[in-house]
Order: structure tokens, then sequence, then C-alpha cells
């Protein structure tokens, strides 16, 4: 593959560095205190609003969307970009590049029918309502897909949904206006995989309840949220169901592949900020009478570090290239691999900026305890790191015993 950029890309990766620097890191704790004391800590505040309008006038819009399905740019083209996002955590918002709608977007582009195209996805890619991703359960270990136990009963042209989830990232907010929600519309048959469906359910429909916030690691993320949820005899039409009964495994194993690299392109902007603050607290504080860059450790920090990013981002790019010529399914392994460094890269990297800062670096003062929880979360998000290794694993064992 080649590494180099091309000058459509350089130009990109220009013009959001400098959007950057002008609207989005000089407000960055300003906003961050904004939401978190709203009356409505749910509600998008209008300062995001304004920035994705900025962001819209600028040719900054939907950079994620696939080429095959209309898009602009390759997943190649967009690692880089990602990357610049990822490097705030609230910044990929304003460019409608934020998950979960973008795994969404791609769900209702890839398996939606016309109709709902027009429903969901149109005023998602303009960015006038939000959505959830329904998929984990608390009751059982979701990380294998075919232990869902949420109902879909057909009754004559109506769905009814009974069940429970919880993780529905961006499930709270005020402009969340739709739920895929995957669920078993046929618990006995005897293909596992063919037991599930996903339907299309709006938050708006009688029966769905939104019973609380989860934080993760004392955070709520407000606007987005990841509440717990019931449904109980929430009725939808038959109509709703996305691609056809039996199709939901299907479609989840569709769906999570670009968004697993998506939010490992963004931890390897995580990681990066981290590098570039270690270096310069490094040379701004001193300890025993010499600056931090100056002892051995904190040299060792930083180099690890950097290399731990140049393997991760070059996996990455790896895993894009082979997305964007073969296939995500011929990509799998390389994806598998780039979701396992990834996330445990930046959880190191930033850890050890955080070491480096002292007390202040577990503080709201920086981003890196922030980061550091998403870096965490997504060990979990889009199956966990032993679901991957015992399946990578599982699939080399297969390629080179064969040999």
């Amino acid at each position: 593959m080649n590494f180099e950029h091309s000058d459509k890309v350089r130009q990109l990766i220009a013009r959001l560095e400098a959007f950057m620097a002008e609207h989005i890191y000089p407000i960055e704790q300003d906003y961050i205190r904004e939401v978190t004391a709203s009356p409505n800590p749910w509600r998008t505040p209008a300062r995001m609003e304004a920035l994705k309008e900025k962001a819209r006038a600028a040719g900054l819009w939907n950079l994620f969307f696939p080429k095959d399905h209309g898009g602009e740019l390759t997943n190649l083209e967009y690692a880089p970009l990602a990357e610049v996002m990822g490097r705030v955590i609230w910044a990929p918002e304003v460019f409608n590049c934020n998950a979960p709608d973008t795994g969404n977007m791609e769900t209702l582009a890839k398996y939606g029918n016309e109709a709902q195209k027009r429903a969901w996805l149109e005023p998602l890619m303009a960015g006038t309502i939000r959505s959830g991703f329904a998929m984990t359960e608390p009751a059982v270990a979701s990380s294998d897909a075919t232990n869902i136990e949420c109902s879909m009963r057909r009754e004559g042209g109506q769905y009814v949904i009974n069940g429970r989830k919880w993780f529905t990232t961006g499930g709270m907010r005020d402009s969340c206006s739709i739920y895929i929600v995957m669920g078993k519309t046929d618990p006995d048959n005897p293909d596992r995989h063919r037991r599930q469906s996903m339907i299309l359910v709006p938050r708006d429909t009688p029966g769905v309840e939104i019973t609380r916030s989860v934080t993760t690691l004392g955070y709520h993320e407000y606007p987005f949220g990841e509440p717990e949820i019931v449904f109980e005899n929430v009725r939808v039409p038959v109509t709703n169901v996305l691609l056809g009964e039996g199709r939901g495994f299907e479609i989840a194993q569709g769906r999570l592949g670009p968004g697993r690299i998506h939010h490992c392109m963004r931890l390897i902007g995580c990681a990066q900020r981290a590098l570039e603050q270690m270096c310069r607290r490094a040379e701004l504080r001193s300890t025993f009478g010499r600056r931090l860059s100056q002892h051995q450790s904190v040299r060792e920090d930083i180099a690890r570090s950097f290399c731990e990013i140049e393997q991760a981002r070059l996996l990455t790019l790896m895993a894009a290239d082979r997305m964007d010529r073969l296939g995500n399914k011929a990509a799998k392994d390389l994806i598998a691999g780039i979701k396992i460094v990834a996330p445990n890269m930046a959880l190191a990297v930033i850890d050890r900026c955080m070491q480096i800062h002292g007390a202040a670096g577990l503080t709201g003062d920086f981003f890196m305890a922030e980061a550091f929880n998403y870096a965490r979360q997504i060990r979990l998000a889009d199956g966990p790191d032993q679901v991957h290794m015992m399946q990578l694993g599982a699939e080399l064992v297969r390629r080179y015993a064969a040999t």
C-alpha cells in the first residue's frame, strides 16, 4: 500500500486541523462545563449546532460516509481525518462523524429500503436528528450476539417488542429519534445465527421507557448518554425490519467492521495528542533539579509511546486499505487485530501522560481522564478483546496449520 496521502487528503487534513485550532481547541473546556452545568444536559447545546453549521459550510461534513454508498472518501483516506477529529472527545459530532450515528447511517445505507432511508438516513445525514443502537443487554453476555434475548414477536402486520437494553450510546439525548434494536424473531430456529432481527423503533413509540443513565467510570457522557431502556409491548409495523427477518446477525457483522476501525482511528488521535502533551509537560516541569524531559524514565515513556502509536497507526491503515481493496470480510483478521491493539495502546499512552502530569492528570483540567474513559470503553464496545482474540486465534490456526 501507498503510505503517502493524496493531495486531496492532505488538503482535508490541513482544513480540519485549521478548523480544530480556530473553533474547537479554544472552547474545549468551556463546552464541557456548559454541557455539564445545563439544566438539561441531554440537550445538544446551541454552540454545537453553530459549530455544525460552520463545518458544513467549510465542506467538512459526513466525511466518514463510505465511497461505495456515494461518499467521497475511502476508509484509507478517512483514517487520518478521523484521527484529527478524535483528538477532542466531542469533536466528531461537529462534522457529523460521531458514533453511533456513523454506524447507524452506514447500516441504513447498506441494509435499509428506500422508505427507511427517506425517513431516517436523510435526516441523520443532515444532522437534524440523532440515533441509538440497542443491542447490549444487562441480563446476558452480549459479547455473544446469539445470547440476545429481547423478544420480537410478530402479530399480523406488527412486531411486539419486549426486552431490556443498556449502553445504547446516544439514546439519552433529546434529539435521538430512532433506535436500531436487535432481538429474536425466531428463537427456535436451528441455525442460531438466523434467530435475530434488527428493527427500527422510533423513540416516541409507546412502551419505550428510559429507566436510567448508566455511567462509565463516573462519566455520564453528556449529552449522549448510555441509557438502560425497557421495551414493554412496543408495537411497530413489520415494514420497520431491516433487510428481513433473521438477518440481524448478518447486519451486526456488516455494521461493526467499519465502526471498529473508526473507533481505532479516533483513539490514535487521542494517543497522539497525549504524546504531544507529555512532551510539553516534560519540558515545563522540573523535579530534583532537572526538567522531567531529562529523566531517563520519562524519556523511555515518551519513546515507547511513539513506537506504540506508530505501530497501531500502520496496522489501522493496513486494515483500512484491505477493506477498500478486498472488502470487510477479507480484512476481518486485521480489523480484529487493530481492535485488540488500539484501545490497549491508547490506554497505555494516556496513562503515561497522566502520570507525567502528576495529580493534575486525573482532573478535568486536561483531556486525559475523559480520553482514558473512552479508550477503556472501546476495549468492550463492538466486541471485547477476548472475543476478538478468540476468533482471530482460531482463524490463524486454521490458516497456518493447513500449510
